[in-house]
């Protein structure tokens, strides 16, 4: 069993940044794939970024060339930089897991934490 806790969500004005950790405990090096995945109110949840196998980052269209993710395995944390920050970003960002050898009914999620960006 894997438990997600992310931290570093606020409240920010446009244009400004904050940086997202995701901390994964318990069977942490048996994940396939780690990142981060948000939803906004009425809105389905979307994909921001998930690094995988052979450290293969992808970035969901709408954060390409503002957010970064990244990983330290020492620590088992990923961390996503947010730049550039804009309205349409304010949501809640949930961190994901998945194990080997597993599917989307085995994914791991933290309980979010909530980013609001001002205008």
């Amino acid at each position: 069993q894997v438990q997600l806790v992310e931290s570093g969500g606020g409240l920010v004005q446009a244009g400004g940044s904050l940086r997202l950790s995701c901390v994964a405990s318990g069977a942490s090096s048996s994940l396939k794939a780690i990142g981060w995945y948000r939803q906004a109110p009425q809105q389905e949840r979307e994909l921001v970024a998930v690094i995988s196998t052979g450290s293969t980052i992808t970035y969901g269209d709408s954060v390409k060339g503002r957010f970064t993710l990244s990983r330290d395995n020492a620590k088992a944390t990923v961390y996503l930089q947010m730049n550039n920050l804009k309205p349409q970003d304010t949501a809640v960002y949930y961190c994901y897991a998945r194990p080997w050898g597993g599917s989307e009914g085995d994914d791991y999620w933290g309980q979010g934490t909530q980013v609001t960006v001002s205008s």
